[in-house]
Parts: C-alpha cells; sequence; structure tokens
C-alpha cells in the first residue's frame, strides 16, 4: 500500500491567502476560486451554504463572530442560518484540494522557467525561486533572491564594512566620515611628504618634522609668514627689525587700551576739565574788564591793568613766573582834562590779540577734553555692560553646573544601584542554569531508565570514543541507571571500548554494577538475579551474548554503602576484530549494549 505524501506544515495553511492567478497554465475554471479572495484556493474549506473558502481567508473572516457570505449575497441566495460563516460550520473539501494541487502552475516571477503542478509549487518553489523580487532588509530596495548575497556584500548602501585600518565596523554610506576620524587612517606629511603615517601619531610627527611648515612665533602681533621649522631661527634673524616693530605697534595698542580701563584716568581728566573751565571764566572775565576800560583809563593804568591780566593768564594756563618785589601801585587819580588828554593813549592792539589767541587755545583743549571724556564714559560703560553680563552668564553656568552635578550624583547612584542589581541577577541566573542543566540531565536519565530487568544501551560516534579510549582520554563509560521494577534494584552498565584488564586492547569488556537506591532497604541482599548482557547484531542474526549469575558472597553484589559496588562481568566480552571491517554490529557509526535481568523470586 502506498504511502500519502506529506501535506505542507499547518503554518502554511494558517498564513497565507490563495494563489494567484498567474501561476495557473491552463484554463481557470470558478470553482477552483476562493470567493473571499477570489485567488485559487489554498486548503480549500466548503461552508454549509456550498461556497468554498481559502483555510486562511476563511478563518480570517470569521475570527471576528459569525458573518454574511458575501457570495450568496451576491448571487441573491442568501437565507438563514445556512449562509451565516462561523466556526465549525465549514469542513476542509479534499477533493477540490486534490483537484487544485494537481493543476500545472509556471513560475510567475521574470526570467523563472520553472514548472509543475500548484502541488510541487507550494511544497518545493513557492519562497525559493531564485528570480523572486523581494526588498533588502537594510536599505528597502527590491533585488531578486539570487542576487541577495552579491547586494549584500558590493551594492548595499546600508552594508556594514570593516575598517581596513583601524577594523571598527561602520555603514558603508558613512565612509568619509569614518576616513575623517580613524585613528589609523594614513596621512601625508605636509613638509617631508612622508607617508602612510597613522593619523594618531601625525601630531607627533609633525612636532618633531623638520620641514613642517609652522606659522612664525610673531604671527600673535602680525607676522602673518610660515617656515619650516629648521629655518625658522634665520627667518627671525632676517626679520627682527619687522617683529620689533609689530611689537612696538601691539604694546602701544595695548597701553592705549589699558588707559581708556583704568578709572583714575577718567577721574584727572574730570578734574583737568573743571581747572580748564574755571581758567576759561576768569580769562572771559579780564577780557570784558580790559575792554571797559580801554577808553577811560590813564596809560599806567591801562599798562598795569594789561600787566595784571597777563599775569593773571600766565598764573591759570601756564607755570606761574618769578615773584613781584612789590605790589602793583593804585590808580592814580584823575587830573584836569588838558592833562588827561596828553597823559593818556589807548591799550595796544598787541595785547588784545594775544589774550584771544590764548581764549581760543584754551577752548579748544577744553573741547578736546570734553569729547576724550565723553568717549572714556562710553567705552566705561560698554565695559561695565559686557561685565554685567559676563557675571550674569557666570552665574548662569555655576547654576548649570551645580544642577549637573547634582544630576550626574544622582545618575552615578542610579547606575551604582543597577550595577548591584545586574550582578544579583547574574548570580541568580547562573543558579538557575545550574539547577535547569541539573534538571535536565535528571530528564535524560529518566527519560532513558527503564523498570522491568531489560535495557538498551545505545552508544553513537562509536570510532570517535574508541579512540578515545585508545588514547586513555576516556577509558571506560556508565550507562544510565535502570531498574528491575519501580521499587528494585537499582543497576547499570560500564564498558571500556578498549577492554579492561585481560581483555585490554584485544577485547570489549562489559560489566554489571548494582548501584545505591532508595529502596535497598526493602529489598532481599545480596543480589542473585541472573544476568544476560547482549551486544545486538543490527541485522538480527548473530548477537554476541553472555550471561552469569552473580557470586553472593562477591562485595559487588551486597547492598551498597556508596553511590556503586564494584562492578562485575566479562573483560573479554567481545574480541576488537569483530568490530573491524565491515560488520552488522556498527551501522550509521553507532551499537546497542542490551542488558536482561532475570526477574524469577522478586
Amino acid at each position: 500500500m502506498a504511502t500519502q505524501e506529506p501535506s505542507p506544515p499547518s503554518s502554511m495553511e494558517s498564513n497565507k491567502p490563495g494563489f494567484p492567478k498567474k501561476i495557473l497554465g491552463n484554463k481557470l475554471e470558478d470553482k477552483h476560486l476562493c470567493n473571499c479572495c477570489h485567488n485559487i484556493l489554498r486548503r480549500p474549506f466548503q461552508a454549509q451554504c456550498g461556497h468554498r473558502f481559502c483555510s486562511y481567508c476563511f478563518n480570517r473572516t470569521v475570527s471576528n463572530g459569525p458573518q454574511k457570505c458575501n457570495a450568496c449575497i451576491k448571487e441573491d441566495i442568501f437565507e438563514e442560518p445556512t449562509s451565516i460563516l462561523k466556526q465549525g460550520c465549514a469542513f476542509p473539501d479534499n477533493a477540490v484540494r486534490r483537484e487544485v494541487e494537481t493543476l500545472s502552475a509556471v513560475c510567475i516571477n521574470e526570467s523563472c522557467t520553472w514548472k509543475g503542478s500548484i502541488k510541487e509549487y507550494e511544497m518545493n518553489h513557492e519562497g525559493k525561486c531564485e528570480f523572486m523580487i523581494i526588498p533588502c532588509p537594510s536599505c528597502k530596495e527590491r533585488i531578486r533572491y539570487n542576487e541577495q548575497e552579491r547586494h549584500n556584500e558590493r551594492e548595499c548602501p546600508e552594508r556594514t564594512l570593516n575598517c581596513k585600518y583601524c577594523k571598527e565596523p561602520f555603514h558603508f554610506k558613512n565612509i568619509k566620515a569614518h576616513d575623517e576620524i580613524c585613528p589609523k587612517y594614513p596621512m601625508i606629511c605636509e613638509g617631508c611628504a612622508k607617508k602612510k603615517i597613522p593619523r594618531e601619531k601625525y601630531v607627533d610627527h609633525i612636532k618633531f618634522c623638520s620641514k613642517f611648515r609652522t606659522p612664525c612665533r610673531f604671527h600673535v602681533v602680525g607676522c602673518d609668514m610660515s617656515v619650516e621649522k629648521e629655518k625658522i631661527h634665520d627667518h627671525e634673524r632676517a626679520y627682527a627689525y619687522e617683529h620689533l616693530n609689530l611689537l612696538l605697534h601691539y604694546i602701544m595698542g595695548m597701553k592705549v587700551s589699558m588707559e581708556g580701563l583704568q578709572p583714575q584716568g577718567l577721574e584727572v581728566a574730570g578734574h583737568k576739565l573743571v581747572e580748564l573751565q574755571q581758567s576759561l571764566r576768569e580769562l572771559e572775565a579780564r577780557v570784558s574788564q580790559l575792554s571797559t576800560t580801554s577808553s577811560g583809563p590813564p596809560v599806567q593804568g591801562a599798562a598795569a591793568a594789561a600787566a595784571a591780566a597777563a599775569s593773571s593768564s600766565s598764573s591759570s594756563s601756564g607755570p606761574p613766573g618769578p615773584p613781584t618785589s612789590a605790589p602793583l601801585p593804585p590808580p592814580p587819580t584823575l587830573a584836569p582834562t588838558l592833562s588827561v588828554s596828553t597823559s593818556f593813549t589807548p591799550l595796544p592792539s598787541s595785547v588784545g590779540a594775544a589774550l584771544e589767541l590764548q581764549l581760543h587755545s584754551e577752548k579748544t583743549k577744553v573741547a578736546e577734553l570734553g569729547r576724550r571724556c565723553t568717549e572714556l564714559e562710553v567705552k566705561a560703560g560698554t565695559f561695565e555692560n559686557v561685565v554685567c553680563v559676563l557675571n550674569r552668564e557666570v552665574e548662569r553656568f555655576a547654576t548649570t553646573m551645580e544642577a549637573s552635578n547634582r544630576q550626574h550624583k544622582l545618575d552615578q547612584d542610579k547606575i551604582e544601584a543597577l550595577s548591584n542589581k545586574v550582578r544579583q541577577l547574574e548570580r541568580t541566573v547562573g543558579l538557575k542554569d545550574l539547577t535547569v542543566a541539573e534538571m535536565e540531565g535528571r530528564l535524560r536519565e529518566m527519560s532513558a531508565t527503564t523498570f522491568d530487568g531489560v535495557f538498551v544501551w545505545r552508544i553513537s560516534d562509536f570510532a570517535k570514543k574508541r579512540q578515545d579510549a585508545i588514547a586513555g582520554r576516556a577509558p571506560a563509560m556508565f550507562s544510565p541507571a535502570f531498574y528491575t521494577s519501580k521499587y528494585g534494584y537499582k543497576m547499570c552498565l560500564r564498558i571500556y571500548l578498549n577492554g579492561d584488564g585481560t581483555g585490554r586492547g584485544s577485547h570489549l569488556s562489559l560489566f554489571f554494577v548494582v548501584m545505591r537506591g532508595l529502596s535497598d532497604a526493602l529489598l532481599k541482599w545480596p543480589f542473585n538475579q541472573k544476568v544476560t548482557l547482549m551486544l545486538l547484531d543490527q541485522s538480527n542474526r548473530e548477537h554476541i551474548i553472555d550471561a552469569f549469575r552473580p557470586d553472593v558472597t562477591s562485595s559487588s553484589f551486597q547492598r551498597p554503602v556508596s553511590e556503586m559496588n564494584i562492578a562485575s562481568g566479562c573483560p573479554l566480552f567481545c574480541p576488537l576484530s569483530k568490530l573491524d571491517g565491515k560488520n552488522s554490529y556498527i551501522r550509521d557509526d553507532t551499537i546497542f549494549i542490551k542488558a536482561i535481568v532475570d526477574l524469577t523470586g522478586l
């Protein structure tokens, strides 16, 4: 009787709608179409109204509760409750399924020449076609399935590369940005033209490179020349005058700036301005007095007044002259008219001109000083504003720093707490892993355990394990434990693949071991049941069998006081020559050992 070919897995049934119509190689019939997605039926279900649906489409339709059949409504045959779609009201239509699966199909992907049945398409070709168009998971570009590897390695802009200099990974689109910061990127010295200098060593190289051009040490004062390091001293000697001139201008500018910034300079200039204004008022008063007396006073009085004005002017505007020997004489009394006309003359014009010139000079000085004072006040106000702004910025920065420090401390505390929690969780996970490993070992042991005195031991990777035994790495192997009954004797087998004792190197040695069990107190001791050991012929023709009855005086069969007793059995169980070459005891690098414990009397 022929066996039925396996159907595609259930995941394909529940996750895909119908097949596209384009894959059909012959004429399409309506009975092969899904009444929901209108594609070729995939795992067809027939509802009680007679309409067919894909398994996926039907389950999706009724997932939100009972629904009306749209096909019945469209054909105007709707009838309740027959036309109501709900869970359990449809059954797999295997007849139509077999019809659909035998339909001829072609691949819908361009350039693909595959042909076959729909069943072959679903099982072997759908989703595996080399010409299928798929989006790249990184850059979303649509590519062919068979070009995916080449695209990921050579074309994808989002592909990850390893820098050939520093070996750090980066995206291909960031290759230029990475080259700008790569510490191992080779650079060329602009001075000595040395190549392949790693960027991380480039700064150290130019510090000692004698050909590298560096700015002149006087560039801060205005020298804009760049000179090779080995010629820097020659440049400084050749341009010493220019450097001193630049330095002089720089220092003078700093001096002027410093003087403008000194508050005492403003105060001195203010006092000097007040003194000049007072001198100006005194000069204006003297000029007015001279102008009044120029027509009446006698010559001597006019001369005396002029001398007094000159003396006052000189004392107010310049250094004081030498002291006079006597005070000025009082003005003379008036004489008769005739004598006046003959004794007095008008004030000379040169004295008035001198006074006017001196007055103009003082006014110019006062205006200049006033202008300078205004400029200094403006500068002082500007600097005060700058200082205020800087003070506010410093206060804000200090506040920000204080807040940042507090936040940093909080973050550090949180990180420390999280680190402690992570370490605690790691310890817990480690303990859980040990527990899981122990439970898995017990589970494997329980799965191989028998309770009827019959045990079959499968030993795989025979060639490797025998080589380990020959090399002495693992000379012996223990089987999982087995029992005569659920509360009976606990036993296991011990095998030496390269022999033990008298059989070392020539025979396969097999031993029987009595182990300590939980029910030993209820059992009869010493152990006295017949034991049969077998190496199974996997062709079921000639098994290698050896049997023995325990020696009740031997310690190997007394009640165990440790985990297991001393092994007892057959050191010459099977000649190794039978296992060499082609034989029926070893198949697929695996042998089977069988132990049978006679349960008579238990």
